[in-house]
Formats: structure tokens, C-alpha cells, sequence
């Protein structure tokens, strides 16, 4: 319900959306927009892939690999410059606009890379694919977490990133065959492999095409009735599938209706009034930018310059290090709603740091082989992959609604300026030299810009872990509206001392009302036809509460669910016991990680091999008697 007065708007749509279970409508969102990765890492992997064969005679074109290294500079530059321009666009007029056009362009790009007869003109095509793809980020990093209910928001957001490295694997596996000579003539493989970036693009935009505007961009904008019909269509679909009424949102927010933001005015908000979380996102950005840019482009020409690897077989060890990327964010991206930001973040980006500080030594030294070299690559981005996807997630979270597009665009673009053009540029140069010397100098740089990300993240890092949005960072318009208000100012004198030190005192003033405490809400159903269990029935009420990770309450409602319908229900096989709470509905991932953290905790009993029963002790230890933050259980 939304109500407004004089452009000033209360409204509980972000409640609504964050409380929803989880169903069809987000694997949509999932497949539709975070699928833009797939196409980014497509494109990087296939240049890394055949940029071994564009620099042999009889590619059709003539290239060094200094060359292939101004092109990825050139997509970069690209991707940056598109990020700026479209990441205005999608605060101004919409994401979803934005989102359909910057794909089409990505699609025109990528076609006519594959005509490339030139230098000049190849890196011009390079150019405009990284335009299309860096405007996608902004538009889409804005829309998937303004859509992803909070407890699911981190699992998913790395995910969805982590992604990048499935286009990396179907690069690197169609340029086993397009490069295959015995099937096609050196002139025409690789320009067959820029026409599967078209293909795929192609099905994710008709996909699409069934996302919705986001109704917090659009409530923003003046356009309630809007929003709220889009919400309701999405209630009414949930409904049907789960067969159960939706649990009442638990919060509202009061904000006022305002115009597009400049870049002046947004450099001006993120540095002046959030400094910590603009100097934050822009180690971040720098650090994971400036070592896989360098790597990931030159990563062919590095095989075969110093390792041997012949250019047919480069892509078989492009697999294998996307395997490693992919499994990074996948494995690892719980771990970032459940132990927390901070620790996951430092950790990622530090651990990276070390092993690629390793590999440098060892590859000066003349101590690797091809197979050494790739294991110990492998291992230092399977931790870098998940900090890598948090640097967009993190971005996307800790600043306003009203410029969450800029932002995102802003941090990406100079980060990635400075990180990613210089990357390429110089390890290509480094490779081109033939110097182990100076590679091993390339990888201590990189390792040393991963390294000042994670203590930036130490020092500056932000608990965002099961919060709403608008509780890790008031909208603009909120404390606009609340300052008509009568007693405001003695408002905000009340809540100081519960800031968050990370936003200088201004983002973290609650912007929203809470709704029932979680004592007084409805029992929890446990079966079928009662009201099913919805993580997203954990609010946001009362000071502790909300600067308490949301989601340690939202594992302990879960644990809670699980312990006492096995208590009343007996012991189930675990398929039987997920269909019964209607577990699908959670999110992601998250049925098994309660039931792993309550059999940990002897709130459940494993029996055998997939049954579980009450817990033999009566209850288990309290949930005031569990370490916080929880660590990773071990895996049973």
C-alpha cells in the first residue's frame, strides 16, 4: 500500500519485495539479466582464446600480441565509457530501457567484430562491444538487487557474476573446435566464434523481454500505480504457486519524489557525505580489475609464449581456469550472507593476493611447469573470482537508491580505467618482451592491488549481510521528506549513536517503519495449507535488530522450522521434509544450509544417509549460545 501528498510518497513496496518467497519470477530475473555475465566473460575468453592465432600468418588479419593487448585495453576503455554514459541513462529513464538497448547494441558489435579484416577496425568493434556490456552493469547490477529479496541478495549477486565464467567455458570450448584447422581454414574460425556471442545474446534478449521495470526505480520516479501493479502481478503469481497468503511486509519507507542526479552532484554525495564507502568501492574496483584484466586477455599469449602451449591447445587450460573461477563464487558465495561481508571479502581478496605473490616468485625463479603454474593460477582466482564479484555487490548496496546506477557506473568506470586499461597494456607488453623477469614483476603488481583491497575492506568494509537496502543506505529522498517533519532534527540527534561509522552518520538513520516484531507475528505453518514459512518474514524492527545481521535470524527462523517439524511430524527422509516446508520457496541453497547448520547444532538428528528426526537432546543449544558470526559447517 502506497499513499502520496504533495510528491511525498509512504509506501511498503521495498517491504513487499523483500519479503517474497523465493519462485519462477526470480530464476527469471536470474536467467534474463544476470546472464549479461555469460556474454562478458564470452567475449574476453575469446579473444584470450584465439588471440594465439590472430597473431599467425594466415588469420585473414594482422596482429602482434602487444596488439591483442590494446585490444583488450580497447574493450576496457569501451566498457568504462559505456558505463558512464548508460549508468546516467538508467537512473534518468529506467532499467529496464536500458538494459534491452545496451544488448542490442553488444549484438551489433560483436557481429561485425567478426568481419575484422584491419587493426583499426577490429579495435574499433572491440570498442563498442565493451560500451555495450559496461553499460549492461550499471542497469543491471541496479535492477537484480532492487528485485532479489535482502537474505538471498549476496548468494545470488556472486553468483550471477561468478557466471562470467560459463562464458568463459563456452568460449573456450567452441574454440576448441573453430580453431580446429582440419575443420576450418585459420581466416574463418575465429570469426565464427564472435557469431556465438550473437547467438546467445540473441536468447537472453527474448528472455528479457518478461523482466519487469523495477518498482523502486519507478516509486522513485512519481510512477506508485505503476509500481504497485507490477508488484501485485508479482504477488498474485506467488501466491498461486505456493498456495498460501504472503506474510505482511515489515516495514515502510517515507521518501520524496525526485529529478535524475548529476555526476557532479553524485561525486559530491559519495565523497563528501559516504568518503570511507566511495575510497572502499574504488580499492575494490582497482585491485580485481587490474589483475584479471592483465591475466585473463594475455593468459594465451602467456601459455604459449613462455610455457609452450600450441594455440589449438591454449583453450583446453582457458576450461580449466574458468572451472576454477566459477567454482570460487559459486562454493564460497553463501558464505557471504551467512559469516558476513567483511571477513569473505578481506579473506578472498587477500588470500588471492598471497598465492599470486607465490606464483611471481616462482615463475622469476624459472620454478613452474605448465601444470604447476596452472594449478597454483587456479587457486589464487578460485579466491579471487568471489572477491571479485563482491566489489559490484558492494557497490550496489552501500549507496542511495537514487544514484545506485551512477554509482555503479562511476566505481566501475574509474577503477576499472585505472586497474583495467593499465593491466592489459603492460602485461601484454611484459609477454611481448619475452622477459620472466618482467611477467613476475606484472603478477607482484597485481598482487599487490588485490592486497590493498582487502585491507580496504578491513578497515572500511560495511556488514551488509541480510539487509534491506534501504536500511544499509537511506534513500536521498527519505531524509529529505523526514526533515519537514516536525522533530526532526531531535530524530536524528536520537539516532546518531547507532550509525554506522562507515557512512559518516547520514546513510544508516532508519528510512523505514518497522513492522511486527517477529514475537508477534503469526505462527509459523508446517505443512501443507497453512501459511508456509518465508525467510522473509524476519524484519527489521528495533534498533539491535536492525544493525544485527538480518540473516543469522532469518538461518535461526529456519533451523527453528526444521527442529520443530520433526518434532511433531517424526523423523522424514530429507526430499519428504523439503517438500513439506515447501523449502523451494527459501531462496537458493538455503534449506540445505539450515538443515546442515541444526544438525551441527543438535537441533536436528541425522539417522542415515538422507533421514533426519527430532533432536535427541530436547532442543540443542540456544541460538544465544551460538558463536557469531557462524563459520562454515562441515560439510555431511
Amino acid at each position: 500500500m502506497s499513499t502520496t501528498s504533495t510528491e511525498v510518497i509512504r509506501t511498503d513496496l521495498p517491504g513487499r519485495l523483500d519479503r517474497l518467497p523465493w519462485s519462477r519470477f526470480h530464476w527469471r530475473i536470474v536467467i534474463g539479466l544476470g546472464t549479461v555475465w555469460v556474454l562478458d566473460g564470452l567475449e574476453v575468453t575469446i579473444v584470450g582464446a584465439v588471440s594465439s592465432r590472430l597473431t599467425e600468418p594466415g588469420s585473414g588479419i594482422v596482429l602482434n600480441s602487444a596488439d591483442i593487448g590494446v585490444a583488450a585495453a580497447t574493450y576496457v576503455a569501451g566498457a568504462c565509457l559505456g558505463a558512464l554514459y548508460f549508468g546516467q541513462l538508467t537512473d534518468r529513464i529506467g532499467r529496464k530501457k536500458l538494459f534491452m538497448a545496451t544488448l542490442a547494441i553488444y549484438l551489433l558489435a560483436t557481429v561485425l567484430t567478426a568481419f575484422a579484416w584491419t587493426p583499426w577496425y577490429f579495435f574499433l568493434c572491440r570498442f563498442f562491444t565493451g560500451a555495450g556490456i559496461g553499460g549492461e552493469y550499471s542497469a543491471i547490477n541496479s535492477a537484480v538487487d532492487e528485485l532479489i529479496p535482502a537474505r538471498n541478495r549476496g548468494r545470488v549477486d556472486l553468483a550471477i557474476n561468478g557466471s562470467f565464467w560459463v562464458g568463459s567455458a563456452i568460449g573456450s570450448l567452441a574454440a576448441l573446435l573453430l580453431l580446429d584447422q582440419s575443420l576450418f581454414p585459420p581466416n574463418i574460425g575465429w570469426r565464427l566464434a564472435f557469431g556465438l556471442g550473437f547467438l546467445i545474446g540473441l536468447g537472453i534478449l527474448l528472455v528479457r523481454r518478461q523482466v519487469p521495470e523495477s518498482p523502486r526505480w519507478l516509486m522513485l520516479h512519481g510512477r506508485v500505480a505503476e509500481a504497485e501493479r507490477i508488484v501485485d502481478d508479482i504477488e498474485r503469481e506467488m501466491t498461486t504457486q505456493t498456495g498460501a497468503p504472503l506474510p505482511p511486509p515489515s516495514y515502510e519507507i517515507t521518501l520524496r519524489v525526485r529529478g535524475a542526479v548529476r555526476y557532479r552532484e553524485l561525486v559530491k554525495i559519495a565523497f563528501q557525505r559516504y568518503p570511507n564507502r566511495a575510497t572502499l568501492g574504488l580499492a575494490l574496483f582497482i585491485g580485481q580489475a587490474f589483475l584479471y584484466n592483465a591475466v585473463v586477455f594475455d593468459l594465451g599469449t602467456l601459455l604459449s609464449g613462455f610455457f609452450g602451449v600450441g594455440s589449438s591447445s591454449v583453450p583446453y587450460f582457458l576450461v580449466l581456469f574458468a572451472a576454477a573461477n566459477f567454482l570460487g563464487p559459486l562454493l564460497l558465495g553463501r558464505l557471504f550472507d551467512t559469516v558476513g561481508r567483511v571477513p569473505m571479502i578481506s579473506s578472498t581478496y587477500l588470500g588471492s593476493a598471497a598465492l599470486v605473490a607465490v606464483l611471481g616468485v616462482l615463475l622469476r625463479n624459472g620454478a613452474l611447469t605448465t601444470g604447476t603454474f596452472m594449478a597454483l593460477l587456479g587457486a589464487a582466482f578460485f579466491l579471487a573470482s568471489a572477491g571479485a564479484s563482491s566489489a559490484y555487490l558492494t557497490v550496489s548496496e552501500v549507496f542511495p537508491m537514487e544514484i545506485r546506477g551512477l554509482a555503479i557506473a562511476l566505481f566501475y568506470a574509474v577503477g576499472t580505467a585505472v586497474g583495467g586499461i593499465t593491466g592489459p597494456l603492460l602485461f601484454g607488453n611484459m609477454i611481448h618482451s619475452g622477459d620472466a623477469r618482467l611477467v613476475a614483476l606484472g603478477f607482484f603488481v597485481g598482487a599487490a592491488a588485490m592486497g590493498l583491497g582487502g585491507v580496504a575492506e578491513l578497515v572500511l568494509g560495511v556488514r551488509a549481510e541480510g539487509k534491506s537496502l534501504e536500511n544499509i543506505a537511506t534513500p536521498l529522498t527519505a531524509e529529505e521528506s523526514d526533515a519537514d517533519r516536525p522533530g526532526a532534527d531531535r530524530a536524528r540527534r536520537a539516532t546518531r549513536d547507532t550509525a554506522d561509522p562507515t557512512a559518516n552518520g547520514h546513510a544508516t538513520r532508519p528510512a523505514v517503519r518497522a513492522g511486527p516484531t517477529r514475537q508477534s507475528r503469526e505462527p509459523v505453518g508446517l505443512g501443507p495449507g497453512s501459511a508456509f514459512y518465508s525467510p522473509g518474514q524476519i524484519g527489521t524492527a528495533g534498533t539491535v535488530s536492525r544493525w544485527a545481521a538480518a540473516s543469522e535470524d532469518a538461518l535461526d527462523h529456519e533451523i527453528e522450522v526444521l527442529s520443530r517439524c520433526l518434532e511433531r511430524h517424526g523423523p522424514m527422509r530429507r526430499a519428504v521434509l523439503a517438500g513439506f516446508l515447501q523449502a523451494q520457496f527459501w531462496g537458493p541453497g538455503r534449506f540445505t544450509v539450515a538443515l546442515r547448520y541444526a544438525v551441527e547444532e543438535g537441533r536436528v538428528t541425522r539417522l542415515s544417509s538422507g533421514s533426519y528426526g527430532p533432536s535427541e537432546t530436547g532442543g540443542g543449544r540456544a541460538p544465544s549460545d551460538r558463536p557469531k558470526p557462524r563459520s562454515a559447517p562441515p560439510v555431511t
